[in-house]
């Protein structure tokens, strides 16, 4: 699904914060990618994106060349992959439904699709009670839970998780990460980048470790070594 071939980020003062990254994500896997900051995970997550330009090495989604793409074809590519935020990205004035409804409104989902599919979302996250709450209104963990909603809603086929769990308790963060095995379990791959030591052990699947730009270990079952 994901081939990442030969990547390498060179910025303008000679720092490379990417060093020959090299891997392959299957469709249906969950992978994690860990490493200290300053690793380059965040740089990785922004040339899937196509959000940076790398200086050698290209990145393929299935057949798309994403560095290969014309701007007017980025937006559709980036609505194939959900992606979850360390600070949420919630917008303050709309409600957990809205902000999930509002998702589907910028991807042109019709008024019926919307009505139908936010309160399976919901649902799927535990909230359907919450769903006219604001974000003011909501814990941290149920915050991220609404994040993961809206991620998830208009079906992509990749889930990107850049430390959904950074800014929570253990027991929310474990409740997050039941949240993504059973979107993976449903056939969604999921990317997660974090520091968690505790998470990486507990999900027992595969770990991509990155230092100074380069990955040093993939392990298919791996845990968090550093």
């Amino acid at each position: 699904m994901l081939f990442v071939e030969n990547l390498t980020k060179v910025y303008a003062d000679d720092s490379k914060v990417l060093d020959n990254v090299h891997f392959t994500v299957t469709a249906g896997e969950f992978l994690s990618v860990v490493g200290h900051s300053g690793a380059g995970k965040t740089t990785l997550l922004k040339m899937i994106l196509a959000e940076e330009r790398p200086t050698e090495g290209s990145v393929f989604f299935e057949t798309i060349n994403v560095h290969a793409l014309k701007p007017k074809y980025i937006p559709e590519y980036r609505r194939r992959i959900g992606v979850v935020f360390q600070d949420f990205k919630l917008l303050p004035d709309l409600t957990a439904y809205e902000n999930i409804a509002f998702a589907m409104e910028a991807a042109g989902q019709p008024d019926e699709v919307i009505a139908s599919d936010v309160p399976e979302v919901l649902a799927l996250v535990g909230l359907d009670k919450k769903a006219w709450n604001f974000p003011s209104q909501l814990s941290g963990g149920e915050k991220q839970r609404v994040a993961i909603a809206r991620a998830i809603v208009n079906q992509p086929d990749m889930i990107i998780a850049d430390e959904p769990t950074g800014n929570l308790d253990p027991i929310n963060t474990h409740e997050i990460v039941q949240i993504l095995k059973k979107i993976n379990d449903l056939g969604t791959t999921v990317l997660l980048t974090t520091h968690n030591k505790s998470v990486i052990d507990a999900l027992g699947r595969r770990v991509i470790t990155m230092e100074a730009g380069k990955i040093v270990r993939d392990d298919k079952e791996g845990k968090y070594i550093l």
